[in-house]
């Protein structure tokens, strides 16, 4: 009704592809300013295979990454070559099957019963994007020995209290979930912008404004970090700046403290 709908009734373009997009984004700002790197050459690791999954491969892998695996509940397929997203997407999209049918039409794949192994394969990037809590401290330790550098989050808090200690405490880059995975809630509010103004954006204006909001969220977040004394730390400053402008907007209205 509010959000979401087809495009033939107020429906927005890039709206499917929001969150997967954003989460790039996010990422490739955070690597760009916090490290002065970006996501060419990587290897990406995401879990999940989902809207949200299969547009973070797509972006990623534009960006000039190489994404390696992908799951679903019963499984991860991993594919030293980089995943065939096409593939992917008829079998998920189209024919509904299961993750495990890639690693049978893909001779250098291999399918492991296990999702949650999915965090033991080496990379420079991890993109948890399918369920909460899948990354516990056991796989975020994976992770770090295995050489990941930066995590970010694509599904609704994918780490544990006890993985997002791992990652803070071996310096790696990590972006929250009520952060980098915005992007999906942002292109809701632009769907609901054109259906205000009796507009329709093409695919493209939307991505454009998809990808400011997401660089302006990752400075947002970075700048409370370091106005916070916890410079880089992503997750205070993201807490910081969701709370200062709740707080902002109370006082405004006359709510004193």
């Amino acid at each position: 009704m509010l959000t979401g709908k087809g495009l033939t009734f107020g429906g927005s373009l890039a709206r499917t592809e929001a969150t997967g997009y954003g989460l790039c984004y996010f990422t490739a700002e955070a690597l760009k300013c916090m490290r002065n790197d970006s996501f060419a050459g990587k290897t990406v690791v995401i879990s999940g295979s989902g809207n949200v999954a299969t547009y973070a491969c797509e972006k990623a892998t534009e960006l000039g990454a190489k994404v390696v695996t992908m799951s679903d509940s019963n499984g991860y397929v991993y594919d030293p070559n980089g995943i065939d997203l096409d593939y992917v997407k008829e079998l998920k999209q189209v024919r509904r099957g299961r993750i495990k049918e890639y690693a049978e039409t893909h001779k250098d794949a291999t399918y492991v019963a296990d999702c949650s192994k999915v965090w033991t394969v080496p990379c420079d990037i991890a993109l948890p994007c399918a369920t909460q809590n899948e990354i516990n401290k056991e796989s975020a330790e994976a992770l770090v020995k295995n050489g990941c550098t930066v995590v970010c989050e694509g599904a609704n808090m994918p780490s544990t209290p006890e993985a997002i200690e791992v990652y803070l405490s071996n310096g790696v880059l990590y972006g929250p979930a009520k952060a980098a995975n915005a992007g999906g809630v942002a292109v809701s509010g632009l769907e609901m912008s054109q259906n205000s103004e009796r507009l329709s954006w093409t695919f493209e204006e939307v991505d454009a404004k998809l990808k400011n909001i997401m660089t302006g969220i990752f400075h947002a977040s970075y700048d409370a970090s370091v106005a916070a004394g916890s410079e880089g730390n992503l997750m205070v400053g993201a807490n910081c700046a969701g709370f200062l402008k709740v707080a902002t907007a109370m006082m405004a209205q006359g709510i004193t403290y």
